[in-house]
């Protein structure tokens, strides 16, 4: 499956003295095979997984240089292990700290050799790190596929170009559009974690999805047993039930267990943030830019990193979901914004953690929120989800008054459309306003 880290990849592995790239997102969101994919473009290959094969760890016991390490590298994988010819691979290389404190010295010691480090729980690991070398190492994050990525990984490419050269003066004919929202429903429910969608694009049957899904969910469960001594087990699974409960509106602590402190519960959501299963929405001020400089650390929203897993966390019904209308199944449990989040999120630089803010103002009789707040160039680009095909948009033009702001989006079930100061964007073309091609 053509996936947008692939790309990214491809850039990186043409660098003629690269740096020793850390790849880091969830468990089962793709890493070992995007890795393996890029594979194919070097002569040589050579894999280590620090968790299968724990006596590897020992090549990194005495003095982390660079070349000895590569000589017993190649020996162990009888793959010669030469700058400018093999990617050399450390997979799991949280259950060996000291190879990711290697990595520095390969970049050093052995320029131009292309060197990838992958883990389900490698950012617990870099905290143990006392310093990786600034400067000396490039991450990229991973995220579940987005929505175009599965429209290709059920073989609608043609589609996806269809979507991506619409814009708001030349909408997508009704039947393309009607389409796209009928596999929108079908990615919000199954979600886009590779083995889901592989199985979905082999089998076309929901329920097959339904229980891959649940697997996989206990497989992030029994995850959970290896973080207890940062956080309790007990608080990392009601927390992170409770995201999905909580989702579409702000993160309030003492809803995940009133017994329990809330710092503990922010112990607990930090790490599943760290994890890659959870993204959070800070509330903004927007008073100015950069937004990040006028949050409340205290004020945010969470989703949980994949609509499949969220619905199955909700214990949504199947049987309901294939039967509802449109709109009332992008209303359940808050999915439209959930998706929209993560697709924004995944859509954004894969160099950093994505930073994602909304904007909320309370007040007698004038409550308003806007869903999210992005920033293009010098502006402000404030962003409401309406699950339907229409609103009054209050919140969004009081916003626009307040800051100033001249121009809003609408994303909807709506076919592409333009009012004087609102664009209306697809549901399932959110990813077209992250790199500013539609906005003026």
């Amino acid at each position: 499956m053509k996936r947008i880290i692939d790309d990214e990849l491809t850039r990186w592995a043409s660098e003629q003295m690269p740096k020793p790239l850390l790849l880091r997102g969830a468990r089962q969101v793709g890493k070992t095979y995007a890795v393996r994919k890029l594979a194919k473009h070097f002569k040589h290959f050579a894999e280590v997984n620090l968790d299968e094969n724990p006596e590897a760890a020992a090549f990194f016991d005495g003095p982390l240089s660079a070349q000895p390490i590569a000589e017993k590298l190649s020996a162990y994988t009888h793959t010669p292990i030469l700058p400018g010819k093999t990617l050399l691979f450390l997979d799991e290389t949280q259950a060996c700290p000291r190879a990711l404190a290697a990595l520095r010295y390969f970049k050093e010691q052995m320029p131009g050799l292309h060197v990838i480090a992958a883990g389900s729980l490698l950012e617990f690991a870099l905290e143990e790190i006392p310093s990786l070398g600034v400067g000396r190492l490039t991450s990229r994050f991973m995220y579940p596929m987005t929505f175009t990525e599965f429209l290709c990984g059920i073989g609608e490419e043609p589609l996806v170009q269809m979507m991506n050269a619409a814009d708001f003066s030349h909408p997508l004919d009704e039947p393309f559009h009607r389409r796209l929202i009928a596999h929108l429903r079908t990615y919000m429910t199954i979600g886009g974690m590779p083995e889901i969608v592989s199985l979905y694009a082999s089998r076309h049957d929901l329920l097959s999805a339904m229980d891959a899904l649940d697997d996989l969910i206990l497989v992030f469960q029994d995850d959970f047993a290896k973080y207890r001594r940062r956080v309790p087990l007990a608080r990392l699974a009601e927390t992170f039930r409770s995201v999905a409960l909580q989702s579409g509106g702000k993160f309030v602590c003492a809803r995940v267990n009133r017994e329990t402190k809330s710092t503990a519960i922010k112990d607990a959501l930090e790490l599943l943030v760290k994890a890659g299963l959870v993204v959070k929405v800070h509330h903004t001020g927007a008073n100015g830019l950069p937004l990040g400089a006028a949050i409340d650390e205290t004020n945010f929203k969470a989703f949980l990193s994949d609509t499949g897993l969220h619905q199955r966390i909700l214990g949504l019904d199947l049987k309901e979901l294939v039967s509802i209308d449109d709109i009332t199944f992008a209303n359940k449990g808050s999915l439209a914004e959930v998706y929209t989040a993560l697709q924004i999120a995944s859509h954004m630089s894969m160099r950093h953690r994505p930073e994602l803010y909304y904007w909320h103002r309370e007040a007698t009789n004038a409550t308003a929120e806007v869903d999210f707040v992005l920033q293009h160039g010098d502006r402000m680009l404030p962003v409401e989800v309406k699950s339907g095909v229409r609103g009054s948009m209050k919140s969004l033009r009081l916003f626009m008054v307040e800051k100033h702001v001249d121009m809003g989006v609408r994303i909807s079930l709506e076919n592409f459309a333009t009012l004087p100061d609102v664009r209306i964007l697809p549901l399932y073309a959110v990813h077209r306003i992250t790199d500013g091609s539609l906005m003026p």
